[in-house]
Parts: C-alpha cells; structure tokens; sequence
C-alpha cells in the first residue's frame, strides 16, 4: 500500500455495515417524528449520504460549514459558523451529522447555537468517536465507531483538504498522533 494513504483503520465494508445499523436505529427512534439531517461540513458528506440513504423514513435534509482547524491538524479552539442553515428548525427533531467528535468544541459550539432556534430536539450521530481527546462533554446519541488517539483520513476526513476520496479511514502515519 502506498504510505501516503496511511494504514487502515476501518474498512469500507466495516463502514457499509455500521451505517445501515446506523440507519436502521435512528429510523425506528424517529418513527413519526418531523426529522431534518443537519450535515456538517465538509468532513460529514460521504457518511452524510450514506446515512441519509440508509435513513428509510421522510426527512429534510441542511447543511452547515463551520471550521476549527484552519487548515493545521490540531484544532485551534475557536469555532466559526462558516455557512449557516437554509432551514428553520424550529419546531423540528433535528439530527446533527457529524464526522467526528473529539475534543467536543465543535459538537458543543453547534449544540449551543442550533438551540437558541428553538428546535424540538437536538441529538447527534458521530461516524467517528474519540473520547481520550475530549474537552468538552457532549452527547454523541449515535456512534459509528471509537477510534484511538490517531490523525484519520478518509471518507470525508482530511489532512490539509486531501485524503476526503480515500473510501476507507486510514491513520495518517505523517501527522503527529495528537492531531
């Protein structure tokens, strides 16, 4: 395998499996309820669709931009609302899309925020969960798979905007571990 592409840590097939349980779950807990997919851009768009395929119930779907990395592998601390919702959410059971959670700034920094719109609940579903990097305690209502302290690219995640297309997610063997 070419280095550059980092040493697989989850699968294609691994992911496939996951996210239709994935799918399965979250359409029995939202069962006649008003459901609207908040992706959360750009890391969560391939598990996105995914997801929202394997979601076999109706719902809206939205889209968020925010950034924290500025392009370095460890987050700055600072969050910012790059591109905002198109939808009210107000009223609405809105799930949360992210592609991973690990120091909890970005998922508490949305949470914060997507309440003050008055929505009738807020969960979030995380394909990637690092809980030793976690500042910040946050509800992950839906995980795809916990991850050890390493730099993953893949499926959506990147290391200064490359490695989104690769379809599995690797460690990038290039970056420190506590990225």
């Amino acid at each position: 395998m070419d280095r550059m592409f980092g040493r697989p840590i989850v699968t294609q097939e691994q992911m496939r499996m996951r996210i239709r349980e994935l799918g399965r779950q979250i359409t029995m807990d939202y069962a006649g309820k008003d459901l609207i997919l908040v992706g959360v851009l750009k890391g969560a768009y391939a598990f996105y669709a995914d997801l929202a395929r394997a979601i076999r119930i109706p719902m809206r779907v939205d889209f968020l931009v925010v950034a924290s990395y500025a392009g370095k592998p460890k987050s700055s601390g600072k969050v910012k609302m790059v591109t905002d919702l198109t939808e009210d959410i107000a009223g609405l059971d809105v799930l949360l899309v992210e592609d991973i959670v690990d120091s909890g700034l970005t998922a508490q920094y949305l949470i914060n925020t997507l309440h003050k719109r008055n929505p009738k609940s807020i969960k979030i579903c995380s394909l990637l969960s690092k809980p030793e990097r976690r500042e910040k305690h946050v509800p992950i209502d839906y995980v795809g798979f916990e991850i050890p302290n390493k730099y993953v690219v893949g499926y959506g995640l990147d290391y200064q905007q490359k490695y989104r297309n690769l379809p599995y997610l690797a460690v990038l063997d290039t970056v420190d571990d506590d990225g």
